[in-house]
């Protein structure tokens, strides 16, 4: 009887220790935290947190731009996730929201350092970006590191050239010193440029935009050491570090990955140096006056703010007594025929003009055809707020009937110059036009409107695109 109890006992007690065992098991599988991938998984979204940079992320005309939003875009699209994108000011905010987990990865043409390694963990680097030596083309030019150590330079505050600069000033320079720029505000090139530093040194990405704005600011030579650039990802994240670098070697090996470091530059297109130095020291001096009435113009008629503003700079260099042969007159340079069908009696008056300039661009686009895509639509309403809607017809129909798309402005604007030959302006509705005037008209404000496009915007907003998709990358009458 007592072994029988025994026995009787002793059964229950191991099925129970197994049975608790196995409920510990699954207990530990629950509680282990989902690795980065399958959070991001969960939740149908990637997080990357950027700078508003041309270099990196911003707001373009036609919607989000920049190389570091393009690669995270098609990153997340392989993903089958959403992307949610937003900048902070600085790097300090970067590795901030990292170590909060706020975003997965952090994508603002980062070289690794210690400071980031307290945050995160490197993918491998997809670029190397060479270092150039900037100065005054009115200063001598520097043609050596030797040159450096007795001249002020300018760095921005806490970036990969001011450790740089450290390591060669504690290794090669010992009497090497620079001035910090501020993190996310200050140009290093603006210091050159104002005679504040004689040299600056600048990423060749981040100088292919700046000196389109600092025309004066021209490259003495590129230092030996380049760049390592490279996406970091928070803290836990080994199976996400993984897919980003397969996903980069998969770039690279597909050539689309330089086919983006290339279009993603700021060389895409020459300016001219005379307009670049007036714009410049329009966009301290002018923009700030009439800023808010393009902006509120804008979004009155539909528009973004930065192609008013660009028009307005080439119609009048945001000259409010601005004047031409033809008698347009004012910011918009309207002519006295259409400042009055729009309902305006002094064109000198700034917030007027812009206004009716507004309304103007809004009357001439809805006499474009509507099927016309964007950013087609977008063109050829600027091309008809120069030369009349009338001509640009005309050209569209010239393109149809050389086989061309005449719902394409790449199109249309190879043959509007056609217009001032006479075997098509004796056949146009409208007549003869200086076709080659709205082609260039259009190639000027798109330049105008991509310098405002990569001025930083305060409080960027958070991005959250849903499909992953990248963005799609003197008149008659208005001036």
């Amino acid at each position: 009887m007592t072994l029988r109890g025994t026995r009787s006992y002793l059964r229950p007690a191991r099925g129970k220790a197994v049975a608790l065992l196995a409920a510990a098991a699954v207990l530990a599988s629950c509680s282990q935290r989902p690795s980065a991938l399958q959070q991001i998984y969960a939740r149908g979204e990637l997080r990357v947190v950027t700078l508003n940079l041309p270099t990196c992320y911003y707001l373009g005309a036609q919607g989000p731009e920049g190389l570091e939003y393009d690669l995270a875009s098609r990153f997340a699209k392989e993903l089958g996730v959403r992307l949610d994108i937003y900048s902070v000011p600085n790097d300090a905010a970067i590795r901030a929201a990292l170590a909060s987990g706020r975003a997965d990865i952090a994508a603002a043409q980062i070289t690794a350092t210690p400071a980031w390694s307290k945050v995160g963990e490197a993918a491998v680097p997809y670029a190397q970006i060479p270092q150039l030596v900037v100065y005054r083309q009115d200063e001598p030019r520097p043609r050596d590191t030797l040159q450096l150590e007795h001249a002020m330079l300018a760095v921005r505050a806490d970036s990969p050239q001011e450790q740089l600069l450290a390591r060669m000033k504690a290794i090669l320079a010992p009497h090497l010193k620079w001035m910090e720029t501020a993190p996310s505000a200050a140009d290093p090139l603006e210091a050159v440029d104002s005679g504040q530093a004689r040299y600056a040194i600048v990423d060749e990405r981040t100088y292919s935009y700046a000196h389109h704005l600092y025309p004066d600011i021209k490259v003495g030579f590129t230092l030996p050491q380049k760049r390592p650039v490279q996406w970091i990802v928070r803290r836990g994240g080994a199976d996400l570090v993984q897919a980003v670098n397969r996903f980069f070697s998969t770039m690279e090996s597909s050539g689309e990955l330089a086919h983006l470091l290339q279009k993603e530059s700021g060389n895409a297109t020459s300016f001219h140096y005379a307009q670049l130095r007036l714009f410049q020291v329009s966009l301290t001096q002018r923009l700030p006056l009439y800023r808010a009435w393009f902006q509120a113009a804008a979004a009155q008629y539909g528009f973004d703010w930065r192609l008013l503003a660009a028009i307005g700079f080439q119609e009048s260099h945001w000259n409010p007594q601005a004047t031409s042969p033809n008698g347009a007159a004012g910011v918009m340079m309207l002519t006295a025929e259409t400042a009055q069908a729009m309902g305006i009696k002094d064109r000198e008056n700034a917030k007027e003009s812009i206004f009716a300039g507004a309304r103007y661009l809004a009357e001439v686009r809805n006499m474009v055809p509507t099927h016309i895509p964007e950013p087609d639509r977008t063109w050829f309403t600027v091309a008809s707020y120069n030369v009349g809607f009338g001509h640009v017809e005309d050209a569209r129909i010239i393109a149809q009937e050389l086989g061309k798309n005449p719902d394409s402005w790449a199109d249309v604007s190879k043959d509007l110059p056609k217009l001032a030959e006479p075997y098509w302006f004796m056949r146009a509705k409208c007549g003869y036009a200086q076709g080659w005037q709205p082609v260039a008209y259009v190639e000027r404000v798109r330049q105008f409107m991509r310098l405002l496009e990569w001025q930083p915007e305060v409080g960027l907003p958070h991005m959250t695109i849903a499909d992953a998709q990248p963005a799609s990358s003197s008149s008659d009458n208005g001036g």
